[in-house]
């Protein structure tokens, strides 16, 4: 291994260093978008039900605010409720779109490094050629050793470029996905959510009752 590595020339420890990088960002990115992390199973339900039994005030609300994002989005549509149904609405996209930024982090560094790896490969090859033909230009083509050392360091780089690159895409496609999937699913709870509050006013009272008509911040 380390003898590739000395064989791809100076340009394999910045493919090396994206490596790393994108191992890092993929290993956390996973951790981050678990879906019973960002949506937990059942969290609309059990909002609804102490809702019902009037159990939802400031202090359930803060609780439900670092529950997750769906809860995040959750307690800005109940904080917001008594300011009808077009505001309640505004309330929750604003704060969905902070999440949808959190839940997109490091991404447009994964994106690029699947975008920069096979370009440093590419250079890597036409640096390996120059010094074949400049060992051939002063050297003649009988020296084998010299252009060997020219056209594996060319061949070494571009594998190494591809290598880091095409998984690299791959995630990157996949978190993309991810995201997308995570906050449809946020959209369609925090739907569901609206049209009980805004249908139900005995609820819609109780809750104001218990929330007491305080405007909680985001």
């Amino acid at each position: 291994m380390v003898e590739l590595v000395q064989a791809g020339g100076w340009l394999m420890i910045p493919i090396i260093g994206c490596s790393v990088i994108s191992a890092a960002i993929c290993i956390e990115r996973f951790w981050t978008l678990r879906m019973k992390h960002v949506v937990p199973r059942g969290l609309l339900i059990r909002v609804w039900n102490q809702i019902k039994a009037n159990e939802m005030n400031n202090d359930r609300l803060r609780e439900l605010r670092v529950d997750s994002p769906l809860g995040q989005i959750l307690a800005a549509g109940i904080a917001s409720h008594q300011q009808g149904r077009e505001l309640m609405k505004e309330s929750i996209e604003d704060v969905a779109q902070q999440i949808v930024h959190e839940m997109e982090r490091y991404l447009n560094t994964l994106g690029t490094i699947a975008s920069i790896t096979p370009l440093l490969g590419l250079l890597g090859t036409v640096i390996g050629m120059i010094k074949v033909f400049t060992a051939i230009k002063l050297e003649g083509a009988g020296n084998a050793a010299v252009l060997a050392g020219g056209i594996s360091e060319a061949l070494i780089t571009t594998a190494a470029g591809l290598t880091v690159a095409i998984p690299s895409l791959f995630f990157y496609r996949f978190f993309t996905r991810r995201v997308d999937e995570l906050l449809n699913i946020m959209e369609q709870e925090a739907l569901k959510l609206v049209e009980v509050l805004t249908s139900d006013r005995t609820n819609r009272g109780e809750l104001s009752r218990h929330l007491g008509q305080e405007v909680v911040s985001h």
